[in-house]
């Protein structure tokens, strides 16, 4: 009978470790956030002992068990989905079955991640790619760039820029029946720094003539100089992404030497200086001068309260502003990193809703 309590006890006492997170008052719904942060936890735990068990690396039994969220491209009454390659790249496409009056909007879009999981095919993102293609009535190309650890920087971004430079040949646009004039790169998270960058690098690009309409960076990561920002300090252990797992992120996006991860943690940057990548703004967008953020297309960033990428945003759209560049900062004071991933079943999150809800109506409204 003892040990049966004790059992118990430890059962009830490890439950209420992964699923207590004191919640903030501003966040609604509070036992789907701690659910959320639960998961991440377990999430991390599993990978993590995987990775000192010498089984698989991190950041491949994290994506391991997050591809377990994957959807087969499946068309529905509104929109056909098909898996296929641009430029040798695959893609998950998603064509508007709905009549138009003319040349259709064109949505580029790249998943978050951490450059390390995540893929077109997760439930999150074709839920996202998929009401966005059927509310705009536009075609949306969602890329499979390779991933970290087997695929370092500058590999996802070639990927994604590979994708952007091959859709927006006339030819192709012409095939899809797309406005040139109507063309937009979107992303969270890494995603948003993956968009940000090719915004930028098409900028002086002369082998590409078509411009970008406009560019949407979900709560993007812009930054590799400072880990200390208010932002980092303020939600460094707040759901869903924490300072260490984004110094892993950041580390392994450029290397898998883990002296790079160290010096990051420290705030030392540099010590980082040295590493190929790490001060390329194709991998740190926020990195780029003054004059080469001049002529960027019109600018959605949202950025959360509770997230330490918060900052990175902030800036962005500052320094995007400063330079005459059109921008619309959505600053929701209620959310947290990754919101709208949770947008979908089976939380189906109120604030992921309403803020996806608010990404798109800029689009309608602004491409």
């Amino acid at each position: 009978m003892g040990a049966k309590l004790l059992c118990l006890f430890l059962t009830s006492a490890l439950l209420a470790y992964y699923l207590y997170t004191p919640v903030l008052e501003d966040f609604e719904e509070p036992w789907k956030v701690m659910l959320i942060a639960a998961g991440v936890r377990v999430l991390d735990h599993v990978s993590e002992v995987a990775d000192r068990l010498g089984l698989m690396h991190y950041m491949e039994a994290t994506r391991l068990i997050t591809n377990i969220d994957y959807v087969a491209p499946t068309s529905d009454e509104n929109v056909t989905v098909t898996d296929t390659e641009f430029g040798k790249v695959p893609v998950r496409l998603y064509l508007p079955r709905k009549a138009s009056d003319g040349l259709r909007r064109a949505v580029l879009f790249f998943h978050g991640g951490g450059w390390a999981i995540g893929q077109a095919g997760a439930r999150s993102y074709d839920y996202l790619t998929r009401r966005t293609s059927n509310n705009l009535n536009a075609v949306v190309v969602s890329v499979n760039y390779r991933l970290v650890p087997e695929y370092h920087f500058p590999i996802p971004f070639e990927d994604v820029y590979s994708v952007t430079k091959f859709f927006l040949q006339s030819s192709v646009l012409s095939q899809y029946r797309v406005d040139p004039d109507r063309v937009c790169v979107a992303g969270d998270s890494a995603g948003g720094n993956l968009a940000a960058a090719v915004a930028q690098q098409l900028l002086e690009d002369s082998e590409v003539k078509t411009k970008l309409k406009a560019q949407a960076l979900l709560y993007p990561a812009l930054q590799t100089l400072d880990m200390n920002l208010p932002s980092y300090q303020d939600n460094k252990n707040k759901p869903v992404l924490t300072r260490s797992l984004m110094i892993r992120f950041w580390s392994e996006y450029f290397t898998s030497d883990p002296s790079l991860r160290q010096a990051m943690a420290s705030n030392r940057a540099e010590r980082a200086q040295n590493c190929p990548g790490f001060l390329d703004r194709r991998a740190a967008p926020l990195l780029a001068s003054d004059a080469q953020l001049r002529g960027l297309p019109l600018t959605y960033v949202l950025t959360c309260q509770h997230d330490l990428l918060r900052d990175d945003g902030v800036m962005y759209a500052v320094r995007l502003r400063a330079a005459g560049v059109p921008v619309t900062h959505d600053h929701a004071k209620d959310a947290f990193h990754a919101v709208l991933s949770f947008a979908s079943c089976p939380l189906k999150l109120a604030v992921g809703r309403r803020l996806l809800d608010r990404y798109i109506a800029w689009l309608n409204e602004n491409l």
